[in-house]
């Protein structure tokens, strides 16, 4: 059963008889069993299973956070910032993105329903940004998942280019299809062991180069911060002097960043499927922070002491490992094996990102036939609780990955649809965002105690309010090159602008249209949201999955866990 369209005003104790304000002064009990929901079925819990572990949740966790974008987007930003401009971006960004994901936490914890922070938009907001939010959003994974797929097939092509692409691309959708098909848990599992190749990988690239920096590599060269010093910590972008130059070269970063951040917020979508989500999903997120610092910001860091911001390398586009500016350092080195090995942890990648696409939007659109945003015929699930219909639309638009082996025109057709799926990333954190600042009101309107909540968001109200900023300037700005005299070009204004328009329109539209149907189209009223539904259920809340819970365990099956 979806949530309902207009939530009905919360009945307050008895003991509370005179008026609304007097009801909320006293702290709302969110424990209390007379106020407890027997089943989340508005998170359609009945029909998909919860079947994921907490090791499957910090997995997807970790595999959101680390992608192409860590491998080889930040060659672009190397050449456009500089080392400290890399680093500075990656570490600005980082922290919108753990703001971002400390809001999503501490809904998501707490009422932890399918659709995540989509449903939760209904609740806290209106029905017309939970509609706008889940198009949105089912839109951005949709058309990544079939960039995934053609990248794969740019990354065989690394080692061969006799086989048409087109066959590697039909492989890949099948092996995507196919694991997706197992329904939550089997995808998790693979998931779970992708996401640990990629761990491996960043780890021991970051140490490789740390090596590779103090001079331990086949020619001996101690590099230290030869590169800080020439060519420079800053680039001046497009030849711009000045600090203006190196400030753009800053900021060009930060776009760069905020993309190969997207994908952060997937923990929140596993919650109609997560066992234990008050305990798994917090663990989850609670990472977050330390997996940008360690991945990304030591990333960057190691990056910008090994390649120098003007070697040729950094612009070659060319989605393999050639532009990858570890593998660049590498072969300075004089190491000749290891590149071919990125190139196919690269590929694990690929296939990880593209599994996870199809999940998400699949679970996106379920979301949206949730909220009664979509028709219903996508609220259909199988005994195993696979949401087929859904996945059928997602496998659906995988097929355009065979533009990009088609005809010139319809190439570059699927280039702008994918490359507007950034700009949607980053509304879908708008969203969130939004959700988190009226959930707060909501709390602080109904005199809630935040201490009952699983996770709790440490900045709180200054942390969202300082992410939405930041994410409306990005959005504003993201493609500024194009007013920079001598470099417009329209095809990137639109796609960098397009989605924004398309955004606003369609949730004035949806309050027109719940206007005009008679519907309620008014926001939420902080004392009419509904905190107490789906907030505890004692069978989805149940002892951990893991049998040895509560047994002394050995220091290595303790290193194991935090690992």
């Amino acid at each position: 059963m979806a949530i309902p369209t207009d939530y009905p005003q919360k009945d307050f104790p008895t003991e509370y008889p005179d008026s609304k304000q007097s009801a909320v002064e006293a702290s709302c009990d969110l424990e209390d069993p007379s106020r407890q929901s027997d089943h989340d079925e508005a998170a359609g819990a009945d029909h998909l299973h919860r079947s994921m572990k907490s090791r499957h949740i910090q997995m997807i966790s970790v595999g959101g956070v680390i992608g192409t974008g860590l491998f080889l987007g930040t060659a672009q930003s190397l050449a456009n910032g500089g080392p400290l401009g890399l680093l500075l971006g990656f570490f600005v960004m980082g922290t919108v993105v753990w703001n971002v994901m400390a809001s999503l936490g501490e809904m998501v914890a707490h009422l932890p329903i399918a659709g995540g922070h989509v449903t939760l938009a209904k609740r806290f907001v209106d029905s017309s940004l939970s509609l706008t939010m889940g198009y949105n959003y089912f839109y951005n994974w949709a058309i990544v998942l079939p960039a995934e797929l053609s990248a794969s097939a740019i990354l065989v092509n690394y080692w061969t280019k006799s086989v048409n692409n087109a066959v590697w691309i039909t492989i890949f959708l099948v092996i995507v299809a196919l694991i997706n098909m197992g329904g939550g848990r089997f995808y998790a599992e693979f998931e779970f062991w992708f996401a640990s190749i990629k761990v491996v990988t960043i780890v021991g690239l970051i140490l490789l180069g740390i090596i590779l920096d103090a001079g331990g590599g086949p020619d001996h060269d101690a590099i230290g911060f030869r590169y800080w010093r020439n060519p420079g910590p800053f680039v001046q972008y497009l030849g711009i002097q000045g600090s203006l130059g190196k400030f753009l070269g800053f900021w060009s970063v930060l776009i760069q960043a905020s993309f190969s951040y997207i994908g952060t917020e997937i923990t929140a979508i596993t919650a109609g499927e997560a066992k234990n989500p008050k305990k798994s999903l917090p663990s989850a997120i609670k990472g977050v922070a330390v997996r940008i610092c360690m991945f990304y910001i030591l990333g960057t860091f190691v990056i910008g002491l090994l390649v120098p911001s003007n070697d040729p390398r950094l612009n070659l586009g060319s989605h393999d490992a050639a532009s990858s500016p570890f593998v660049i350092a590498i072969e300075n080195s004089g190491i000749k094996t290891l590149p071919s090995i990125i190139n196919a942890a690269l590929l694990s990648s690929a296939w990880s990102a593209a599994s996870s696409d199809m999940y998400t939007s699949s679970r996106a659109l379920y979301g949206l036939a949730l909220a009664g945003n979509a028709p219903p015929v996508f609220k259909k699930t199988t005994s195993w609780g696979l949401p087929w219909v859904c996945l059928l639309a997602s496998t659906a638009f995988a097929l355009l990955s065979y533009m990009s082996v088609g005809s010139e025109g319809a190439g570059k057709v699927f280039e702008w649809l994918s490359t507007m799926s950034s700009v949607t990333g980053i509304l879908t954190w708008v969203g969130i965002l939004i959700t988190y600042l009226r959930f707060d009101a909501g709390v602080k309107a109904q005199n809630i105690d935040r201490e009952q909540f699983p996770y709790k968001s440490y900045l709180r109200t200054s942390g969202a309010m300082y992410s939405l900023v930041m994410c409306c300037l990005i959005l504003l700005f993201n493609s500024f090159t194009v007013f920079i005299h001598g470099h417009w070009d329209t095809a990137t204004f639109i796609t960098g602008y397009l989605p924004i328009l398309v955004f606003i329109l369609l949730y004035y539209i949806s309050k027109f249209h719940q206007k005009r149907i008679g519907a309620r189209s008014t926001i939420v009223g902080v004392h009419e949201m509904d905190f107490i539904t789906d907030s505890r259920d004692e069978a989805r809340d149940g002892p951990d999955d893991d049998p040895t819970a509560g047994e002394k365990k050995t220091f290595a099956e303790k290193f194991k866990e935090w690992l």
